[in-house]
């Protein structure tokens, strides 16, 4: 036999096998055995529920956008000032960004970067790092109280429209 006449014969062989396995793949995929293929269909599942879900939030109407709400806690006697007036003032003032940083969680979320050293199977070093970072808008103070002798709690909140504004500004970029 000729080279060629063998290669194209190696060709015609490889290309109907790749033709007959991707069918039997998918009917595999389909048949409820268990596969490796299996993992990778559930994986490329997951990732468009989060697509359609993102969009359903972009989409969403009115009445589906929930108010956001945060709160904030700071202690007077860990404040920087002369007077107790001036602790008090700042310690409402920790409070109310302490809020405002539970707001930005929940809007832009949290990067969390952690790193462990293990020797000879014991932890050695364990560190976590969370940053946040976020323009928080139209956040409403809705009470500042004081909690107990020497806390202050103080809760913000972000209504429906300004939810509505900031996603509208979110779809034109």
């Amino acid at each position: 036999m000729s080279f060629n006449k063998t290669k194209t014969i190696v060709v015609t062989f490889t290309m109907c096998s790749l033709f007959l396995g991707t069918g039997c793949l998918q009917n595999l995929a389909s048949s409820g055995f268990p596969s490796s293929h299996n993992h990778n269909l559930k994986q490329i599942k997951s990732d468009s529920d989060g697509i359609v879900a993102l969009k359903e939030v972009f989409d969403s109407s009115v009445e589906k956008i929930p108010t956001l709400s945060a709160v904030g806690y700071a202690v007077v006697s860990s404040q920087p000032g002369r007077t107790d007036a001036q602790k008090r003032l700042m310690a409402i003032r920790s409070a109310r960004m302490a809020a405002m940083r539970e707001l930005a969680e929940q809007i832009h979320g949290i990067q969390v970067d952690s790193n462990t050293t293990v020797i000879d199977l014991m932890v050695q070093n364990d560190t976590f790092r969370a940053v946040v970072k976020g323009v928080i808008r139209g956040a409403k103070t809705v009470r500042i109280n004081p909690t107990g002798v020497d806390t202050y709690e103080t809760v913000l909140e972000i209504d429906k429209d300004m939810m509505l504004m900031m996603l509208r500004n979110a779809r034109r970029t």
